[in-house]
Parts: C-alpha cells; structure tokens; sequence
C-alpha cells in the first residue's frame, strides 16, 4: 500500500480536505522466526508487525508503520547508528 507519491490526503487529512505534504523514509526492518511466524520490528519507530512468510511480515511492518507515522510523525530525522557486537554464550555440561 504505497501511500506516498507528492502529495496525498491521510484519513486525518481528509476529514479537513487539507492536504498533507509527505516523503519517502528509508527504514529498518528488522524480521526473526518465531515458531511458524516471522516477526518484524522498526527499531526507529518501534512499531511491529507479523506474517507466515518474510515478505508479509516486512509488507504488515509497514502498513502498521505508515499507519502509526500517520498519527505520530517522527520528530528524530537523525537515523540511528545499527551495528553488531559479540557475546560470549555459557552453557553448562
């Protein structure tokens, strides 16, 4: 559900035919298996979503995203730094 060309109307929008100015965000989607389900998280809104397969998790993360933007937009333009570290996991024998 592409949402965003130049210009479009939000169901806030709409209520007051004003129309509302939007931009394409580049955001992280970050998907895990979880029993028979993929979960998918967007580390810089904090939205999550789910779906059977990878690509209906990351299409329901931002559908929920888009909706959530649309009622709390971003004030943090700033994208965070991802990186990965190590840990050493202990088991015992």
């Amino acid at each position: 559900m592409d949402r965003c060309p130049e210009l479009y109307f939000s169901r806030r929008a709409f209520k007051s035919a004003k129309p509302i100015v939007c931009r394409m965000l580049t955001l992280t989607a970050v998907i895990r298996k979880e029993e028979d389900m993929y979960v998918a998280e967007c580390p810089e809104v904090g939205t999550a979503s789910q779906g059977k397969t990878i690509e209906e998790a990351a299409n329901n993360l931002k559908e929920a995203t888009e909706l959530y933007l649309e009622e709390f937009p971003l004030e943090n333009r700033e994208r965070p730094f991802i990186t990965t570290f190590e840990v050493t996991e202990v088991a015992e024998t």
